[in-house]
């Protein structure tokens, strides 16, 4: 797909035949022709891909459900390939309001940071999630923020703009596929990335769909500590770039 665009904006979607379509159409009406949107259709049941299609967007299907995070690193090896400098991603849920993407947008393009991170919790019209998703949100937020330095209110976000040198860092095998929040930003501090958050308004799943219900709340602690502290153990063998050299790389 040659284009002359310099941003995308990649939407990761399981079965949201319903939500895509408008989604594409609020990027659109933002973005306009300055931005390609791509749909990662992760091996939906209903009729996603072809909603996304009708609206307007490139579509990129796996073969079956791959998960969230094979999902977005999708999208990062296509906007790698590609040669994009500049990409956006938003989940194709509705929660993530497109109005936002100019200001996610900024500081990555204006060179003030690598990547931007939407938080919810920097604008007051955003909903809240509830006590006990807060209270995960709450420590892992400290603990990325004491550990690479830079306040992270919202560590679950993934309302987020990145740069090419971002982007080409989060397609190799390190990337962590299974819960990609809280340790890809720890992973990207230490690495030497640039990080700022910026107010996003952010609605809540009209449909009910998470994937913290159940055990898997208590199964996505497990997986983040232990990611994290795989993180912190291969920090200077592995995350000592980002495309300039790193202040404590051996």
């Amino acid at each position: 797909m040659a284009s002359s665009n310099h941003t995308v904006v990649i939407i990761p979607a399981y079965n949201e035949e319903r939500t895509v379509g408008p989604l594409i159409a609020g990027v659109q009406a933002v973005a306009g022709d300055s931005a390609d949107i791509v749909v990662i259709n992760d091996g939906s049941c209903d009729n996603t891909a072809m909603a996304a299609h009708q609206a307007g967007a490139v579509v990129i299907s796996h073969p079956f459900n791959m998960g969230y995070g094979v999902t977005i690193q999708t999208g990062y090896k296509f906007a790698c390939t590609m040669g994009y400098e500049y990409l956006v991603q938003l989940d194709g849920d509705g929660q993530h309001d497109p109005a936002n993407i100019p200001a996610l947008l900024k500081p990555v393009m204006n060179g003030t940071a690598d990547l931007s991170l939407g938080s919810r919790f920097l604008d007051a019209g955003s909903y809240n999630p509830t006590p006990i998703r807060r209270a995960g949100m709450l420590f892992f937020g400290s603990l990325v923020s004491t550990l690479i330095g830079k306040r992270i209110s919202d560590p679950t976000s993934g309302y987020q703009a990145l740069n090419r040198s971002v982007i080409a860092f989060l397609t190799s095998d390190s990337y962590p596929c299974d819960y990609p929040d809280a340790d890809v930003l720890l992973m990207l501090g230490l690495s030497g990335f640039r990080l700022d958050e910026i107010p996003v308004r952010m609605y809540a799943n009209c449909d009910g769909k998470t994937m913290h219900s159940g055990f898997k709340p208590l199964y996505y602690v497990f997986k983040m500590l232990l990611s994290i502290i795989v993180t912190l153990l291969r920090k200077r063998t592995h995350y000592t770039w980002a495309g300039r050299p790193s202040e404590d790389a051996d």
